[in-house]
Formats: C-alpha cells, sequence, structure tokens
C-alpha cells in the first residue's frame, strides 16, 4: 500500500494561490503571484531535491496538471531531479472536464475521487506525492486520505487569495515529524497523520 504527501506552499497568513509567477493563476482577481519565488535560495532548492527523490508517482489536479504540463514535459535534461521524476514517473490526474492528457505516463482519475484515490493507495506501492493541488488536497484531507503534509510557510502576508485550511476543514490532529528553516526564511514542517483532535480545559 502506497502512502500520499503532500507538498504545500503557504504564506503567513494561509494562501496557497499562485506562489510560482504572476500569471500563474490570477483567478479571483488575485493580484500577488510569485510571491514565492524571491525565497528560493539553495536550502530551498536542497528540500526539494530531497522531495523529489523519493517519489513512485503523483497525483495531481487539474489545474496543477495543466501547469505543470506546460513547462515540466519541455525540460528534458535527464540530471534535472524534478524534471526527470515527473517526465518518468506514472502522473494521475484528479478531473471532471479534461477529456485526454498529452504528458506521456498521465492516468486521468475521472470518477468518485475519494474512491479512486483510496483505490490507488491501496494498489500502489512507495510514496505518491501530491505538489500543489489544494482543492483536490481539501477534499483528500476531509477524508483523511493524505498521510504526510510538508507544508512550507513563507514569511509575507499577501491578505487576499484562496487558502488551503478555511472554513469547514474537516478536524485532524497530526504529529510533528521534522522542521527546519532555510536562509531565506522559509519554515518548512512535516506532519504525520495522527487521527482526530482530543480536546481539554485548562
Amino acid at each position: 500500500m502506497a502512502t500520499l504527501s503532500l507538498t504545500q506552499f503557504l504564506t503567513l497568513d494561509g494562501v496557497h494561490q499562485a506562489p510560482g509567477g504572476p500569471d500563474e493563476d490570477p483567478s479571483g482577481g488575485f493580484e500577488h503571484g510569485g510571491w514565492s519565488v524571491p525565497y528560493g535560495d539553495e536550502d530551498f532548492g536542497r528540500f526539494v531535491e530531497e522531495v523529489f527523490a523519493r517519489p513512485t508517482a503523483f497525483l495531481l489536479g487539474r489545474r496543477t496538471y495543466e501547469i505543470f504540463a506546460g513547462y515540466w514535459p519541455k525540460q528534458t535534461d535527464p540530471a534535472d531531479p524534478v524534471a526527470s521524476k515527473l517526465n518518468a514517473l506514472p502522473k494521475y490526474v484528479a478531473t471532471s472536464t479534461l477529456d485526454s492528457a498529452d504528458w506521456a505516463g498521465t492516468t486521468l482519475l475521472r470518477g468518485d475521487v475519494v474512491k479512486e484515490v483510496a483505490a490507488l493507495k491501496e494498489h500502489a506501492d512507495g510514496e505518491i506525492q501530491m505538489h500543489g493541488s489544494a482543492g483536490l488536497a481539501r477534499t483528500l484531507l476531509d477524508h483523511d486520505l493524505i498521510d504526510t503534509l510538508h507544508l512550507l510557510v513563507f514569511p509575507v502576508i499577501l491578505g487576499t487569495g484562496r487558502r488551503l485550511f478555511s472554513d469547514g476543514v474537516h478536524p485532524a490532529a497530526f504529529r510533528h515529524a521534522a522542521a527546519r528553516t532555510t536562509g531565506s526564511g522559509i519554515a518548512i514542517h512535516t506532519y504525520e497523520l495522527a487521527g482526530r483532535p482530543t480536546y481539554g480545559s485548562y
């Protein structure tokens, strides 16, 4: 059985929208695209290389898939630790709108996403990785299907944009498994799913 991890970039106020560039996702009038780029130092690069050394497959939402598919297939350097994995390994895309996918190794999951992902985890091995894909992540978090969270919190507040943990998220408890801080100030925290929250009183 495979595990499922999520690597997600967040601002201090929880925004995940368009970290990689001004044109990545301007939906809703979002004007702050590219907010993560100034913090991409060597420490950040080392963490990314570590993450991409582990996957056996990728699971992506439709929006993230389209962003990745527009860039990574053109990166053909076999020494590139990200491109080599993304281009070679199986990719599963949860979508209700795509009818086909041109990126080699891509399978569309067009049914009940919760059942599809549960079955994928059951029949696969190793670590299936999600990167971004926050809408899909919210659905899977609500059904306890994400085992590990890698949350990269960037030292910036934007005030607008889509947030990963908004009202209505399903209560869950996690175990803090690892932490580091990059030279540019990105706080990288890893959490493992631990079940339901417990409560008390002081």
